[in-house]
């Protein structure tokens, strides 16, 4: 499956000056890792996101965001962000910060 290249590039220059940041082609799409955990991905047009289990329910209070069942079965602290919910780089910068920085909480691998 193909990912939309200009989220990703709009991802790329939020993280640009990151040190612990790398690409992994995965799901079908690609995924922004930091610190060696997975943050924000890309599946077709939507975002992937990763915060913490507890987080799940905040998630999905946020506008534009569903479960994320890639396996058949929600997987709590995941959730995707449809395209209208990061149309605007406000939101986008959001996610990606709030991502990344759960990710830097982590211990690194």
């Amino acid at each position: 499956m193909a990912y939309d290249e200009g989220l990703a590039s709009r991802i790329r220059d939020r993280l640009d000056d990151a040190q612990d940041v790398a690409e992994k082609t995965m799901f079908g799409g690609i995924a922004f890792m930091v610190n060696g955990h997975m943050s924000v991905g890309i599946i077709g047009s939507e975002l992937m996101v990763r915060l913490s289990k507890d987080q799940h329910e905040e998630i999905l209070a946020r506008p534009h965001t569903r479960v994320m069942d890639f396996t058949g079965r929600v997987m709590k602290g995941w959730a995707y962000v449809n395209e209208e919910g990061i149309s605007d780089d406000g939101v986008l910068h959001y996610w990606v910060d709030r991502c990344a920085a759960h990710a830097r909480a982590q211990p690194g691998k």
